[in-house]
């Protein structure tokens, strides 16, 4: 039908550590449950089961259980900020969940073509800022970049030399400066096509090529 209320979906850019969270769900048949906490962490890396690498995860101390996943992740303004998907079964207090901007793309793509396809550069990383000084220096616009915190053995950016604290800047030239500008990037079209990655070491700006894979 039509005039249904709708969940406003965030923009998860402004999304920052330490602000409060809300997790709604049925966790174990306990019909919509509320739990808070805070959001721990951003630009996580999560292994899927599958042995896949999930990117750009939202670490939160908001007590998920089975039965909360697909459930929203809201912020104080009731805006979506991600979706529950996971928890860590041995530890307390440490739960994942997509970014609500994953969800609109996927949803789209969905939408569109029925199924996702996604480039896969196989690195986690997490936005850092660049300070004014080094930028002009390096002759970049960029506010921030993406600190490389993890590097997939056998991966597209290892076998193009990517290496952990590596900060990539651009992507076939146009601006990186958040996991979300990351990802708009690694479309479908780039599979199995080099694209330019720049990007920041020991304060001197390189270039490599690099081949997306197909996200698995």
């Amino acid at each position: 039908g039509t005039g249904l209320p709708a969940a406003e979906l965030a923009d998860t850019d402004s999304l920052r550590v330490g602000q409060l969270v809300i997790a709604i769900g049925d966790p174990l048949g306990f019909h919509s449950t509320v739990t808070t906490g805070v959001v721990s962490a951003l630009g996580r890396s999560l292994s899927a089961r599958d042995g896949r690498l999930i990117e750009n995860v939202i670490q939160t101390d908001a007590a998920l259980n089975p039965g909360n996943s697909g459930g929203p992740l809201v912020d104080t303004h009731a805006k979506v900020v991600g979706i529950n998907t996971a928890i860590i079964p041995t530890a307390q207090g440490i739960c994942f969940a997509i970014p609500a901007a994953t969800a609109r793309m996927v949803a789209g793509m969905l939408i569109r073509d029925g199924r996702v396809r996604r480039a896969y550069l196989g690195i986690g990383g997490a936005a850092t800022p660049i300070g004014r000084q080094l930028a002009n220096e390096l002759g970049i616009s960029n506010a921030s970049g993406i600190r490389v915190l993890e590097v997939v053995a056998g991966g597209p950016a290892q076998r193009a030399g990517l290496q952990v604290r590596d900060l990539i800047v651009s992507l076939d030239g146009s601006a990186v400066a958040t996991l979300s500008d990351l990802q708009r990037s690694l479309v479908a079209d780039r599979i199995g096509h080099s694209v330019e990655v720049g990007y920041v070491r020991f304060g001197e700006l390189h270039r490599t090529t690099v081949t997306p894979a197909e996200a698995r």
